[in-house]
């Protein structure tokens, strides 16, 4: 069974996880570690993962996926309430693009 199953189907018919779920996941499949460890190493994971990024690196998980920035230039919005133009400033966006083994992973399961 890969990371990418395990708990699927405890998890299937929810379509959604929290950090405290994953923790519950992620104790559950190694129970020698606490959870208090286990918490703290997907605080530094998603930590690491936001400062790279804060930075202006990217982050490339193997067979997950890669986080990194887009760039939207600046544009002329309308504020929807009075239709009015509003000028919206440039900026960065984080992005994710899945990697291939979780796009056929994620493809088998629905």
């Amino acid at each position: 069974m890969s990371y990418f199953t395990a708990g699927v189907e405890r998890l299937y018919l929810e379509f959604s996880m929290v950090r405290s779920e994953l923790a519950e996941l992620l104790h559950e499949r190694f129970p020698k570690f606490t959870r208090g460890d286990i918490d703290a190493a997907i605080a530094v994971i998603i930590d690491g993962v936001a400062e790279t990024l804060a930075a202006g690196g990217r982050v490339e998980i193997r067979g997950f996926g890669v986080f990194s920035l887009n760039h939207r230039p600046p544009r002329t919005g309308r504020n929807p309430a009075t239709g009015a133009a509003v000028n919206v400033p440039a900026k960065w966006m984080p992005h994710f693009k899945p990697g291939k083994e979780l796009r056929e992973a994620v493809d088998r399961q629905l």
